[in-house]
Order: C-alpha cells, then structure tokens, then sequence
C-alpha cells in the first residue's frame, strides 16, 4: 500500500474561505456603522453647537456706529447779496410848475450841487412879489408906530396923555413889529421855494434813472425826477444766520464773486455790524463795503460773499441723528471696547445742519450709534457696523438733516431717537 496521504475535498476547502470573508465582511460592515454613527454624534454636535451659536448671535443686536472727529475751527460760509451804492435816492420837486429842461440823464456822472433840471412856475414869482409889497406896507406901519409911540412917551413924561391911551400905543407897535416878522418870514419861504425850482444832485454819484420830459407838470413832492447812486464805494446788506454772527467783526474782510466775471474776485469789508439778533429770523444785520473807483461794478448786481471764519470753541463734529432725547437730556450711545453700549449725556455747541457740534460729554474717536433704537439698553452688547463716511455727510445710511435758511435758524434743537 502507498504512504502518500490524498488531498482533502474542494468542497471543504472552499467553505473554509467563504467563512472567512464573511466573517470579515461582517467586521467590516460593523466597523462602517460604528463609524458612521461616530461621523453622525459629531455632525449633530457641531450642527448643535452652531445653532446656539446662531441663537447667541441673534439676541445681539446689530447697530450702525460712527467716529466723533474733531471740528476744524477754521471753514467758511457763502451767502447771495446783492450791490448797492452806498447812497441810493430818489429825486424829486419841493416846489411845483413845470419842467423847462433837464441837464443830466441816466449814466452821466455829477457832482454834489450839479443842476439836473429846471422848473418854470410864474404864479409863485408874483406870489413872491406880492409878499415883498406886503412887507414894505408893514415896514411902514412898523415906522410909524415907532415914532408914535416915541411921541407919547415924551407927552407921557409930562402927564399930558392918559396911561391907557400911552398902553394902547405901545401895543400897536408890538403888533406891527410881529406883523412885519410875519412878512418876511413868508418872503423868505418863497424865495427858497424859488431856489427849489432848481433841481440839483445831493452827492457824488450816477444817475440811475430819468422820469421826466421837457413839458411835464411837476407837483410839489411829487413823482419821482430822477434816481441816483453813489458807487464808490459799493454797500452790500446781508442777514448772517445765528450760528455764525459772533464771529463777525467790523473790518473783517470778504470775498466777493460776480457770475458775470468768472475767475476774478472783489474785496470787501465789514462796515457794520448789528449789536444785536432779530428775535424773529434770528439772523444778524451785517453791511459791507466794496470799493468801486473805476465804476464797473452797477449797483442792483447779483453776487455771492464768501466770509472765512475761525471758531474759539474746541469740539466735536458728529450727525445729527446720534442725539437721543428724553427726560435725562441730551445724550448720545457709546460704544465700549468690548461691545458694550453706555449712554452719555453731552452739551450741544453750534447746529451745522447736518452736523453738530458737541463740547462735552464725550472725547475724539469715541464710537457712537447712528440712529440708535429706542431698544437699545445701557449695558447691552452689540455687534458694530462701521457707517461709511459719506453716510456722515448725508450718504445711504444716514437721516437727512434739517436744512436751514436764513430766515429760519434757530438756535441747537435735540432730536428724537429714531425707532428701528
């Protein structure tokens, strides 16, 4: 018999391998699963952790911030004014009559007593002649009375006259006397009534208007004859709002541009200044003076005065809509380095329209809430947003600031907060 040991069955031996990877399969698929599960806990961890995240970040309210930045004590302002001469009339007849003729006309230069027109009136001059007989008659009663009374007195010396009739004497010449001063001062009203008829010009200047022809019945004080001008120098009136007029001065000077002549620019200066506010428009009277030697400038000229001012006060420029206004003043909302919001009350300076000034309360570069919610507590943290800068000066972002005139500044008004 043969020792050679036969070779088990296939069969057997392919059940074994089977076995195995099944056993390994299933490992696997064990493993997948613990894993898989493992990857799901710590998805859910984090997708939880990320939802508390989310939750915390929505209790945090989002606000717009802006930076305080130093005002500059130097800026400039422009308002329209129109030119006037310094010495502007209307002339026009004392006496009445008509005109013979006129001597000057519009645009002519004169000078201070220079004869403009001449007016013709016949029944003033025997007015005039009838007043100086008039006189001559008092002047003789005035003679007579004197001499009459010199002879009663005389008679009155030796008892020869009763005192009453020497009083009745005395007073005919008293009245004679007032009589004739009656007289003469009518005389005297004709003659410059007469001199009136002589139409001339009150002042250096030009004249601006001409309303009369060779002809015209002029009545006494009357329609206008003529307009005229003194244009040199040039007078401007202009009405400086409040938050500007302390700091005019008399002397101070000024720019001035005319349209018409691009590129070139006058000199003027403060002549006067009002000593005090209009209580209605609030705004101070300020008149200029502009000199004009060579006449180019006309009076009734459109301008723009530009005047360059410098402030004393050291403040801080920040919009408007940072006040918030309530029972405990003024304030403004701060935020802090870590994101915390404090309310600050702060005394107001000047009102800039769309911006204002504050010069206490707060320092330069402090972080305050533009348009802060009435929501908002103090304390409270907050997610910060930087405005841009031209939100600042009225841009997306910012409310829109109240413009001002002239005629309707008002002293530094808080503003509500706004509710957002």
């Amino acid at each position: 018999m043969s020792d050679i040991t036969p070779p088990p069955p296939l069969a057997s031996h392919t059940g074994g391998k089977t076995l195995r990877y099944a056993r390994l399969a299933g490992f696997g698929l064990i493993g997948l699963l613990l894993a898989g599960g493992a990857l799901r806990y710590v998805f859910a961890q984090q997708e939880a952790r990320a939802l508390e995240q989310r939750t915390a970040d929505s209790l945090i309210r989002p606000v717009s911030t802006i930076v305080a930045r130093p005002g500059d004590s130097k800026r400039s302002v422009a308002l329209p004014a129109t030119l006037q001469g310094r010495s502007e009339i209307s002339v026009i007849a004392r006496s009445g009559g008509y005109l013979t003729a006129w001597h000057k006309t519009i645009g002519e230069r004169v000078k201070k007593g220079d004869l403009l027109a001449t007016i013709e009136a016949p029944e003033q001059d025997q007015e005039l002649e009838q007043a100086r007989a008039a006189r001559e008659q008092v002047k003789a009663r005035v003679d007579l009375t004197r001499d009459t009374l010199k002879r009663w007195e005389h008679l009155a010396s030796l008892d020869s006259v009763a005192r009453q009739d020497l009083d009745e004497k005395r007073s005919a010449a008293a009245q004679a006397r007032a009589d004739l001063a009656a007289v003469e001062a009518n005389v005297r009203r004709l003659e410059q009534l007469r001199q009136f008829r002589r139409i001339v010009a009150p002042f250096d200047g030009v004249v601006t208007r001409r309303s009369v022809e060779i002809g015209d019945l002029i009545a006494a004080n009357g329609k206008e004859l003529f307009a005229l001008a003194q244009t040199d120098p040039l007078r401007l009136t202009l009405w400086i709002p409040q938050v500007y007029a302390s700091e005019i001065a008399p002397g101070q000077e000024v720019t001035l541009r005319i349209p018409e002549t691009p590129g070139r620019k006058f000199t003027a200066k403060v002549a006067h200044a009002a000593g005090a506010l209009d209580p209605v428009t609030r705004t101070r009277q300020v008149e200029l003076e502009l000199p004009n030697p060579d006449g180019k400038l006309l009076p009734g000229t459109y301008g723009e005065v530009t005047f360059s001012l410098s402030s004393s006060i050291k403040a801080l420029l920040v919009p408007t809509n940072v006040l918030v206004t309530g029972q405990d003043g003024t304030r403004v909302v701060t935020v802090g380095k870590d994101n915390t919001v404090s309310f600050r009350n702060v005394t107001l300076g000047r009102d800039l329209g769309k911006e204002i000034e504050i010069v206490d309360g707060i320092e330069a570069g402090a972080v305050l809430v533009s348009s802060p919610s009435d929501l908002l507590a103090d304390g409270e943290t907050v997610r910060p947003k930087a405005l841009p800068e031209k939100a600042r000066k009225g841009g997306p972002g910012d409310k829109p600031a109240t413009p001002k005139t002239a005629a309707t500044d008002t002293p530094p008004a808080t503003r509500p907060a706004s509710k957002g």
